[in-house]
């Protein structure tokens, strides 16, 4: 920051500007004056401090009130703009007063959110009342970006399909689940236990956004059997998918936890897919594990305690090994 704009800064005074603000707000400086509990008198001498400290005149007095000017109406932005960030400060700042003292943001996949964060998260936060979790629900490709960008502390999402894009990510493992085909039970391929995805290729599916994880191996799937996708309909929530079915639209692939969730809506069958591809890895995202802040690492090792024994391919940065010790607390 210049000399001159440190000056300027420190001859700006908070108070003027809420009063600044007030006037402009109520077109009178006695009706300011009458709401901030202050006489008329002295917020008509900080107004005159004001205009001079920016060395331009920024109201028009007249009998009936004030009206700003150009340079009034551009300060009256800036000033509201100022005082929204010191009120949003404050509340901030207020949390860790009442004993949160940090948060940790999160973004995940669906499958994530409906089959596992719930509980994870809630043990956490009875461990941790002082943190505060902020989470949001994107598309795994989403969360990837959206930790590479810093957007996000953490990240929960599949990541099997992006390891071929080098992102320079680490990950660690978090939980497994395995996708089901779910259908009518009237369906023909409801008296069957299990099915290769090959033999859906011939029936209506209800699919979930285009690139969602579960779209994008049924796509794949669909290509290395040489077939094209019958898709009637996307939606973008298990639960609709799982109403879509019900309703005869099509059927559809389901992780199996969140299947298991939502049993006793509709009469649906859940059939084992025998792919390779239907049984998938959740796992945790983060740029540096080691460089997160404290709240953060203390979640992800809750995370990372919560999930049952990797895979022997499990551990590692998309590409590279990471150690499979917890991360320190």
């Amino acid at each position: 920051m210049k000399s001159s704009e440190r000056n300027f800064a420190r001859r700006i005074d908070l108070t003027s500007l809420q009063l600044f603000v007030a006037v402009c707000e109520l077109g009178s400086i006695g009706k300011a004056a009458e709401r901030e509990f202050i006489a008329a008198s002295a917020v008509s001498k900080r107004l005159s401090d004001l205009e001079a400290t920016v060395d331009t005149q920024l109201l028009y007095r007249h009998s009936r009130g004030v009206r700003l000017t150009p340079a009034g109406e551009s300060l009256l932005h800036h000033a509201r703009t100022v005082l929204y960030g010191l009120e949003k400060m404050q509340g901030e700042l207020s949390e860790y007063a009442d004993g949160v003292r940090g948060h940790v943001r999160i973004h995940a996949n669906i499958s994530a959110i409906v089959q596992f964060l719930p509980e994870d998260l809630g043990a956490f936060t009875r461990q941790h009342e002082q943190i505060k979790i902020d989470l949001e629900e994107h598309l795994s490709p989403d969360v990837m970006q959206a930790v590479t960008e810093g957007a996000a502390d953490l990240g929960i999402c599949h990541v099997r399909d992006q390891a071929s894009t080098g992102t320079p990510l680490q990950t660690l493992p978090y939980r497994e689940d395995r996708l089901v085909l779910v259908v009518p039970q009237h369906h023909p391929l409801a008296q069957q236990d299990s099915a290769h995805f090959a033999d859906v290729l011939d029936h209506d599916i209800v699919g979930l956004h285009a690139n969602s994880s579960i779209s994008l191996a049924m796509q794949q799937a669909a290509a290395r059997a040489g077939r094209a996708l019958k898709l009637r309909i996307q939606v973008t929530g298990l639960d609709a998918m799982y109403r879509m079915i019900d309703n005869g639209l099509g059927v559809g692939v389901l992780p199996d936890r969140a299947f298991a969730l939502m049993q006793g809506v509709g009469q649906l069958q859940a059939v084992a897919l025998k792919d390779e591809w239907a049984h998938r890895e959740l796992r945790i995202v983060a740029r540096d594990f080691q460089a997160l802040p404290m709240t953060a690492r203390l979640l992800a090792d809750h995370l990372r305690a919560s999930s049952p024994p990797p895979l022997p391919h499990a551990a590692g940065m998309v590409g590279t090994a990471l150690p499979a010790e917890p991360l320190p607390a």
